[in-house]
């Protein structure tokens, strides 16, 4: 598993996300304080505190190519 802290501020910027979630075939999970949510669900995210870093983690070895497409969301 990888791990890295994200923040997200715009509805547009929760949509882009979720769109290069998507397209991975492994599981990714959204994690704030005691909240873990699939990072798949716009509605999902929506619940957490978005003015708050999150924590994305990747249940894959090989996420390097996938943290990379979400840098520009690094906290």
């Amino acid at each position: 598993m990888q791990e890295m802290q994200i923040k997200l501020f715009t509805i547009q910027e929760v949509r882009e996300f979720v769109n290069l979630v998507i397209l991975v075939d492994f599981e990714v999970d959204l994690i704030q304080g005691r909240y873990i949510i699939d990072a798949k669900s716009i509605m999902g995210i929506f619940s957490l505190d978005l003015l708050s870093p999150i924590t994305v983690k990747a249940h894959t070895d090989s996420a390097a190519s996938f943290f990379e497409k979400i840098s520009k969301f690094k906290a």
